[in-house]
């Protein structure tokens, strides 16, 4: 029996834009953000930043820690704000 894959939900599309802004705002291409993040100990591919980019690839908490890392920021800043606000 065949499995479906799991959609990317609303915070997982959030994530992915905001993955993006952030690559984008710091003029790194796909490849070298790819290259970063293997040079962190992750290896991803291009092609692996860019579906994940487009919420095609979920992004599980190692590649956000990771990629948040080779974009220098905290990884709860590639987080919808609902979800990346403190509890109080």
């Amino acid at each position: 029996m065949a499995t479906r894959p799991v959609e990317t939900g609303p915070a997982g599309i959030q994530a992915a834009r905001n993955i993006e802004h952030l690559r984008l705002a710091r003029a790194h291409s796909q490849q070298q953000l790819a290259e970063r993040c293997t040079a962190l100990g992750r290896p991803l591919t291009n092609t692996a930043v860019s579906r994940t980019e487009r919420a095609r690839r979920r992004c599980d908490v190692d590649d956000l820690v990771v990629i948040a890392t080779a974009l220098r920021v905290a990884p709860a800043s590639l987080l919808p704000v609902s979800l990346a606000a403190p509890r109080g």
